[in-house]
């Protein structure tokens, strides 16, 4: 099976062609390093020849309210335009869970954009929705940091590994399209402020981190559940010590 990643040079992407190829798949890394650039359509025909499914695991440059919304739309329908020419039967995006409950940040309403576009583009497709990455840990307490002071929300969340989000997107690629979302997460639940308060003082980082029930997600207000997946969903293997043991 032919396989194109878009943004398949990065942290998800690269693991995703590895896992891909090892299981006998022609995984094709598709990003602007080799030549595809979904944001004017460059490359994108000739990547797509003969692609069974494309995966779309790609990710803004920038976050800004009009950029992000920018980026997703016109990759989303580039991506779209060349997969129909070119026959694919499976579009695959990886997107965040909790994208719904998310609508005050901008970046959000970019990624429920991108969605819509590809559930009503004509392809059979598959939405992944993944919790935070481990790997995601330090951008989000530099996002929440102030001077010495890091402000989390006591609410729940449920983090993943990055390789068991690339093992989830490569099953979903390689099976039967489902048209709808698949949400996968974690195998534990943290309270925020604790994860980070705990893991702060674990590396000897001197940043305090408080507990703020208003404290923001990337500009979106959160709820107790807001960053959990529903019941039923697929859960990773790697817990959070497991995965820094082996950093």
């Amino acid at each position: 099976m032919k396989v194109v990643v878009i943004g398949g040079t990065g942290l998800i992407g690269s693991k995703l062609v590895a896992r891909l190829g090892e299981h006998g798949h022609e995984a094709v890394a598709a990003s602007p390093g080799t030549g595809v650039d979904t944001l004017t359509g460059q490359g994108l025909a000739e990547a797509l020849t003969g692609a069974d499914v494309v995966v779309d695991v790609s990710n803004s440059p920038s976050f800004a309210d009009d950029a992000v919304l920018k980026f997703f739309e016109t990759s989303t329908r580039n991506i779209l335009q060349a997969a129909t020419a070119a026959g694919v039967g499976h579009y695959v995006a990886l997107s965040v869970v909790g994208t719904d409950r998310l609508q005050q940040s901008g970046y959000f309403r970019a990624k429920a954009a991108q969605e819509k576009l590809i559930a009503a583009g004509g392809i059979p497709w598959s939405i992944v929705h993944a919790t935070q990455f481990f790997e995601f840990a330090k951008a989000m307490v530099d996002a929440a940091t102030d001077g010495d002071k890091v402000g989390f929300a006591p609410v729940l969340f449920q983090p993943i590994a990055g390789d068991d989000v690339a093992k989830t997107v490569g099953r979903t690629a390689v099976g039967a399209p489902q048209n709808g979302i698949v949400e996968v997460a974690g195998p534990e639940q943290f309270r925020m402020d604790e994860f980070f308060r705990t893991g702060l003082a674990r590396i000897g980082d001197p940043r305090e981190v408080l507990t703020d029930p208003s404290a923001k997600y990337f500009g979106a207000d959160l709820t107790e559940r807001t960053l959990v997946p529903a019941d039923g969903a697929l859960l990773g293997e790697t817990t959070y010590a497991a995965f820094k043991a082996a950093a």
